[in-house]
């Protein structure tokens, strides 16, 4: 049986260092922003970069886009979830 993508989601939070939650919920700021220093990314803008700006950084780092350009900003879909937990270190199987 495969994991929901609550359970990746939190083996992937768990991987870079962020606390795991009992509920349902998309990744936060500081969430994605641990996601891309694990993937040793960085996003080009000063201060705090946007949610969408690091999710189209976090998929173009692990093979999910070809190109931050060209990569969508919108949440992850499980299959997205697997690519990023496999690309930070984290179990995504049961």
């Amino acid at each position: 049986m495969s994991l929901t993508v609550h359970e990746v989601r939190n083996a992937i939070r768990a991987a870079t260092g962020r606390f795991e939650r009992e509920f349902e919920a998309s990744f936060t700021k500081e969430e994605l922003q641990a996601i891309c220093e694990a993937l040793g990314t960085s996003v080009d803008e000063a201060g705090r970069p946007s949610t969408a700006r690091m999710r189209r950084q976090i998929r173009a780092q692990v093979g999910i886009a070809e190109s931050r350009e060209t990569a969508d900003g919108s949440t992850f879909r499980k299959a997205e979830l697997q690519a990023i937990a496999d690309g930070v270190g984290a179990s995504s199987e049961p």
